[in-house]
């Protein structure tokens, strides 16, 4: 009979919400090209985030879950990943799909309702964005199995929000991890709220990252608008799993600064003390607050930055509304490898419907 296991969660936290430090930095922190790179990749999701909530509010594109207030853990993601490795993704890591590839035009398409959007980025491996809640978990825990079966030292990386760890494929994945040895990093976004559901109504567990114990795996918590935790956290978990095979789950706090998304009104149900409070706590005040005190940042380049990023945001626009109109067989031409049987004359009355027509009522 086994003797009684004791279980402690850390919890990692390099910056104040001031940006003062209250660790001293980790060795990668040196290179100062990735200190800039996170923070303009940042910046970059930031105005990406607003262009596309005007877009939907001015009905030029479908409902957009916003990444305000969340930006470090997607980017953090982005760029501690290789090439090669796959990255699983949920609705609110359009950071980390730009970091690895695609275009803002691609992701503007994508919440547009055109099927290209999550079909055009050949640069990697990675999946489509995940709308149904939790699903991409098993996925990647299916991707990884395959990894390790080929005997690749490719990693995968999955994220999902805090919502999703009430779900039975959040379980059902950590356990096969677990089971399996797989290659795999689980990111919670704890935003605190899944879509009006607090946290406290979610679970009593006082951490999310210990449901990792059930499944015998490493759990950690850190501070989600930290960019310097997130990305030593999930630096050094992804190397555990490519080279141990050993899967990880990070919890990284953070908050939904904005609605769940374009179709919510989170006035309804948040306090507005409470997100008052918590935009003291966001990632890139806190984080261009470092890089000042560090010297390598100042006005002129915080300047030159934001017109960059507009320029670039500006033309994927304009990109994005300037898109040939796809055709109605869409709807079924990106389900399936291969056309089943049974979607054969769908798809022949869908594309005969859609086909254009001469003078004489004939189809050309």
């Amino acid at each position: 009979m086994r003797g009684r296991q004791q279980f402690s969660i850390h919890f990692l936290q390099y910056l104040d919400p001031e940006g003062n430090l209250d660790l001293p930095l980790p060795e990668w922190t040196s290179d100062e090209p990735l200190l800039l790179s996170i923070y303009e990749n940042m910046v970059l999701a930031r105005l990406l985030d607003q262009k596309a909530v005007a877009l939907q509010r001015t009905g030029q594109m479908g409902t957009y879950p916003s990444i305000l207030g969340q930006e470090a853990i997607s980017v953090c993601t982005g760029l501690a990943m290789a090439k090669n490795d796959v990255l699983v993704p949920y609705y609110r890591d359009a950071p980390a799909q730009m970091i690895r590839g695609m275009s803002a035009a691609e992701l503007f398409m994508y919440w547009g309702g055109d099927e290209r959007g999550g079909n055009l980025n050949t640069t990697s491996r990675d999946l489509p964005i995940c709308v149904p809640i939790a699903t991409q978990l098993t996925q990647a825990a299916g991707v990884a199995t395959a990894l390790k079966i080929k005997g690749e030292d490719s990693v995968v990386v999955t994220s999902c929000g805090d919502g999703a760890t009430s779900k039975g494929d959040f379980m059902e994945a950590l356990n096969l991890a677990g089971v399996w040895d797989l290659p795999i990093v689980f990111v919670i976004n704890n935003n605190r709220w899944a879509i009006s559901v607090p946290l406290a109504q979610q679970t009593r567990a006082p951490t999310l990252a210990q449901k990792a114990i059930a499944a015998g795996i490493e759990g950690i918590q850190v501070d989600g608008n930290d960019p310097i935790a997130v990305y030593e956290v999930i630096s050094q978990a992804i190397e555990r799993a490519r080279e141990h095979k050993t899967p990880t789950l990070i919890e990284a706090l953070s908050y939904r600064l904005s609605d769940h998304t374009t179709a919510d009104d989170a006035s309804r149900y948040r306090d507005a003390d409470e997100l008052k409070a918590h935009w003291q706590e966001e990632p890139i005040h806190r984080f261009q607050q470092f890089l000042h005190q560090q010297g390598l940042w100042d006005r002129e380049q915080e300047k030159a930055l934001q017109s960059h990023c507009q320029q670039t945001l500006d033309q994927a626009v304009e990109q994005y509304l300037a898109a040939e109109e796809e055709p109605a067989t869409a709807i079924i031409d990106y389900l399936h490898a291969f056309l089943p049987y049974s979607l054969e004359g769908q798809r022949s009355a869908i594309q005969h419907k859609d086909a254009p027509v001469n003078t004489e009522g004939e189809s050309r």
